[in-house]
């Protein structure tokens, strides 16, 4: 963490300063996440322990690619980058482009049709507001039937009527792994 701007809590304080939209709007081209080594570390030992199709993933907030090169590096096959403020620095670092979706687009199904073997969100699920969590985790277990949820937090804790149901957690550097598979989705009430 040489860059004093880019620590967590810098990040944390600038959060609270600008918001979270605000930060990545101004941040969002030069962001690097300060916890990456331990991000790569925890991916390494999850896919060693746990067993996960990487066949075709979703790196959902991919923020600078952070997770996408950790999979890449674990044999992953196809991965989709989606994040509507960091595209530019996920491009630059990775070769390859990333949609710029937000979280309120996927959860009104700009991402219909689509299938993944997996979906990762790294340090971003606990950003979203409590009220629109519901339903983007409907929609995500309509895309995939496992949801890997990285974070810094406890939150956030994903129901099974929202599509899923905890299958693993492990935490290592204080940092949080949750592996959740797909869940009765076509009797969840995402509103509950």
């Amino acid at each position: 963490m040489d860059d004093p701007q880019n620590t967590p809590d810098s990040i944390r304080a600038a959060y609270q300063q600008q918001g979270v939209a605000g930060f990545y709007a101004a941040e969002g081209d030069s962001y690097r996440n300060p916890h990456e080594p331990a991000i790569r570390r925890l991916l390494r030992q999850i896919t060693a322990d746990w067993s996960l199709d990487l066949g075709r993933v979703l790196d959902l907030a991919c923020g600078s690619g952070e997770a996408t090169l950790a999979l890449r590096e674990l044999g992953a096959g196809k991965i989709d980058g989606i994040d509507p403020y960091t595209f530019r620095a996920y491009a630059a670092r990775t070769g390859q482009q990333a949609e710029a979706l937000t979280f309120e687009q996927i959860a009104a199904g700009a991402l219909d049709g689509r299938a993944y073997s997996l979906i990762v969100c790294s340090f971003a699920l606990h950003l979203v507001e409590v009220s629109r969590l519901p339903l983007l985790c409907y929609q995500l277990a309509q895309l995939s039937p496992a949801l890997l949820v990285i974070t810094p937090h406890k939150r956030p804790e994903l129901r099974s009527e929202w599509g899923w149901q905890l299958r693993e957690e492990t935490v290592s550097e204080r940092v949080r792994a949750r592996l959740y598979e797909h869940g009765a989705v076509a009797e969840a009430d995402p509103w509950r």
